[in-house]
């Protein structure tokens, strides 16, 4: 199969409708929202004028607003969620983001529709499917490597979009039940209370204790920072940062980074191009250490390789500074190369492995002041920094602006004038100027002053390149005048810009379509409403379970599915360790118990539990902001 050249898209996060717009600044070619409801993310919700007027900011750069309606759906949600698309697709919002397929089987505006990662897209023939049922763009498991990337893009042409930065789930998106089992608020909901970054002790099959009161379900952060080009050449066209609950500081470095990433791989190779228009610059220099993270890891994306896990603390411990040397009255020196700011955090492991921090009043070259000293702090302790209180100031001002690249051309007129302005995208207007032709008395003055005037794009969207005169001779024209016309020409393009932006078409279902990978469906399928199971028995699914949220599965059942192994971590890999056999094992968490079983062909861990008593659906997750 022959894959479409996608152009390259950098997709930030947006919490609300101002983080989307510096993350547009700070060079996103598209930016990712969640709703008033329905979204995957409960906390994260906007109304539908602010992201109408997102859109409008995004499409003057050509840059693209997706709408997360990811939720799976109850059959009273429906018709809500039918009315709620139809309103963000007449605010602007160019794609939305569903993991329901339900949706699929009502009336949806003419929007494109994206997979998301809850939808559990791991391997060719369930992309290709999505591909055939209408979507544009599949969100890919974060657990996949560069070569079943290449596998799925070599078997499909959908746009295939893969997160690059920011939190990981350690289980497989969609199949994660832990949170809904335990407290009600299911992760497929938007509600998940992260189990994940609980401490847990790991015994195994005879009772001895492994490690105890370590974060073992807790990864590190994504950073595929040094595989960016690699993942281009495997198929991947859209780099998505995780976030949406994520503060701006974050969005603005974090988007800088992969901009400046992304602009070098698209000026080394010219087989890729930009999904949106523009050139972002900057105040600061993009830091992703400064930035909040658990630790870094490219997870599976080079395969299978050891310390993927934030075991030690699920927060950000921050970047290493040096060693405390000495210990006094209301202050402690620090062995350290770096300079240290008045306002910086700093934090440490006492001796049970738990992160204590502080924050500095003051700080004399390596000598630090802090609020207060803990009790916990020695002498010879290793030392963190996760606040750069300088650096994060030069993020709370404005730090980037984007600008389009444009050629002012003023010519001659039979009565006059005119100004044309041609944008990098080669839309182009032109305004006249009537006026009279009068000589000037110091040509070169003139010219000069000419070329100035109409150069000057000041706190606009553009930047223009040397303003090219179409002249007979040098004339005079008042300064006033030459404002006027090249500020009217300038709101002429900024609006035919506007007028430009074409939202890409739903794309039409194939007349024969493959069918859906599998002929039956446990409560992996979170199948939760009748349409839902109309589309799947229309795709050939002849068995079909209840989501989990529905609250059928009674029994011990995997509560979550993970690629993340801690047989793997602690060197007891029967595929490494050849007398080992794949026993169970078990976490524990205070009184609750969870059992470990390994599928070793697959190379996948479960995490086995059941739900508790009493747990109701938590209808949060749909609550209009």
């Amino acid at each position: 199969m022959t894959r479409i050249h996608h152009p390259l898209e950098l997709l930030a996060p947006a919490k609300n409708a101002d983080f989307g717009i510096e993350a547009i600044k700070h060079g996103a070619d598209a930016v990712y929202i969640g709703g008033p409801s329905f979204g995957a993310r409960y906390g994260a919700g906007n109304s539908v004028a602010d992201i109408a007027r997102l859109a409008a900011f995004a499409h003057r750069y050509h840059a693209k607003v997706f709408v997360a309606l990811n939720t799976i759906l109850r059959d009273d949600e429906l018709e809500d969620s039918r009315q709620l698309a139809w309103q963000l697709y007449d605010a602007g919002a160019d794609a939305l983001i569903i993991q329901d397929m339900g949706l699929l089987e009502i009336d949806m505006p003419p929007i494109q529709l994206h997979a998301s990662t809850q939808t559990d897209n791991r391997n060719p023939d369930k992309v290709r499917f999505l591909e055939d049922a209408g979507f544009s763009q599949v969100v890919l498991a974060r657990e996949l490597s560069l070569n079943e990337i290449i596998k799925i893009s070599s078997q499909t042409t959908v746009a295939l979009e893969y997160f690059v930065h920011g939190a990981l789930c350690v289980a497989y998106s969609g199949q994660c039940f832990i949170s809904h089992a335990h407290t009600g608020r299911s992760a497929n909901r938007g509600e998940c209370s992260q189990a994940c970054r609980l401490p847990y002790t790991l015994i195994d099959d005879k009772g001895k204790t492994i490690t105890e009161n370590q974060h073992l379900l807790s990864m590190k952060d994504n950073n595929q920072s040094e595989n960016i080009l690699a993942l281009a050449k495997a198929g991947v066209s859209s780099f998505k940062i995780e976030g949406r609950l994520k503060d701006l500081s974050y969005v603005k470095n974090i988007t800088a980074h992969y901009r400046t990433l992304l602009d070098e791989v698209i000026a080394n190779h010219p087989e890729f191009s930009r999904a949106s228009s523009g050139h972002s610059s900057y105040t600061f220099e993009p830091q992703p250490d400064k930035t909040y993270n658990r630790g870094y890891t490219d997870y599976f994306a080079n395969d299978r390789q050891d310390d993927i896990g934030a075991f030690d603390s699920p927060s950000f411990v921050g970047e290493p500074i040096g060693e405390v040397a000495e210990i006094g009255d209301g202050y402690f020196t620090v062995n350290s190369a770096i300079d240290f700011n008045n306002g910086d955090g700093v934090c440490f492991y006492d001796g049970h492995g738990e992160v204590v921090g502080m924050r500095i009043n003051r700080a004399e070259g390596k000598t630090l002041f802090p609020v207060e000293i803990p009790s916990e702090l020695t002498e010879g302790a290793t030392l963190f920094r996760n606040r750069d209180q300088e650096f994060e100031r030069s993020l709370e001002k404005e730090s980037a602006e984007r600008r389009i690249s444009i050629q002012p051309v003023f010519s001659e007129t039979t009565d006059g004038f005119a100004l044309t302005l041609t944008d990098e995208d080669r839309i182009s207007v032109t305004v006249d100027l009537p006026h009279s032709k009068e000589t000037a008395k110091n040509a070169e003055r003139a010219l000069s002053g000419l070329s100035e005037q109409l150069g000057k794009f000041g706190n606009t969207m553009f930047a223009a390149q040397p303003v090219e005169l179409k002249l007979s001779q040098a004339f005079f024209l008042p300064t006033s005048a030459i404002n006027a016309l090249r500020r009217e020409a300038t709101e002429k393009l900024e609006a035919a810009r506007i007028a430009a932006h074409t939202r890409p078409p739903r794309a039409t279902p194939a007349s024969q379509p493959v069918p859906y990978p599998q002929e039956e469906l446990t409560y992996l399928g979170n199948v939760f409403n009748a349409k839902a199971r109309q589309f799947y028995e229309k795709h050939g699914v002849k068995l079909i379970a209840e989501a989990y949220e529905a609250n059928q599965e009674k029994g011990m059942v995997s509560l979550m599915i993970t690629r993340h192994c801690l047989r793997y971590s602690f060197n007891l890999c029967p595929k490494e360790v050849k007398h080992l056999k794949s026993d169970p094992m078990t976490l524990v968490n205070g009184n609750e118990k969870l059992i470990l079983k390994f599928d070793c062909k697959a190379c996948e861990m479960h995490v086995i539990g059941k739900m508790k008593k009493g747990v109701k659906l938590n209808l949060g997750s749909i609550r209009p902001v």
